[in-house]
């Protein structure tokens, strides 16, 4: 297979970027961006650390991050599996981005910055579900925001069905790396599991 080696030869295959990509980018958030963040209960955060690149999703009842200014954002870290890779990345290279997805919305909101943690109670403790509070809130200043147009989301007919119908279930999933794992039990209980661990 014959890979592109420079970017002068990935810049001969496309054309130009459309003027309209890259004037769409703002440095702070603005209010129709606000509205985008209140609105979004799920995001994707990318992080980069020497072992390479993570994408970790992120999921809240209510807005999956809190704007506090026109250039910060506070994400908590709400319970999960403790891998904490997104935070150790975070800890050594604060360089971050994210996605964020609205159900039925076609167009993303991309953001990049960098971003440090908190373990302040003083910040931890503004956030709070079913009286727990995050172990640590990921503090982000935004460098840009813009949103990607809906293509993507269009093309995949995102929000349009079903796909999920005979797809391997997580239990299977593990089954099929440990053998003698009851998959069966893992999957029939999970979502009860699940409830006791969201926060």
């Amino acid at each position: 297979m014959k890979t592109i080696q420079s970017i002068d030869d990935l810049e001969t295959l496309y054309d130009a970027a459309v003027p309209a990509s890259l004037t769409k980018v703002i440095t702070r958030i603005t209010p129709h961006y606000a509205a985008w963040i209140n609105a979004a209960k799920f995001c994707v955060l990318t992080t980069v650390g020497p072992e390479g690149t993570d994408g970790s999703p992120r999921g809240d009842t209510g807005p999956v991050l809190r704007l506090i200014d026109d250039k910060t954002l506070h994400l908590p870290d709400w319970r999960g599996n403790n891998r904490i890779d997104s935070l150790r990345n975070i800890v050594r290279d604060g360089r971050v981005s994210l996605m964020l997805m609205v159900p039925g919305a076609n167009n993303v909101i991309r953001i990049n910055g960098t971003a440090v943690l908190s373990a302040d109670p003083a910040v931890t403790e503004t956030f709070e579900q079913r009286g727990k509070h995050p172990k640590s809130v990921i503090v982000i200043t935004v460098a840009e925001a813009y949103f990607q147009c809906a293509k993507a989301i269009m093309r995949s007919d995102l929000w349009g069905g079903d796909a999920a119908d005979g797809l391997p279930t997580a239990g299977q999933m593990i089954k099929e790396q440990q053998a003698e794992f009851d998959g069966q039990s893992y999957d029939d209980n999970y979502a009860e599991y699940a409830k006791t661990r969201m926060w």
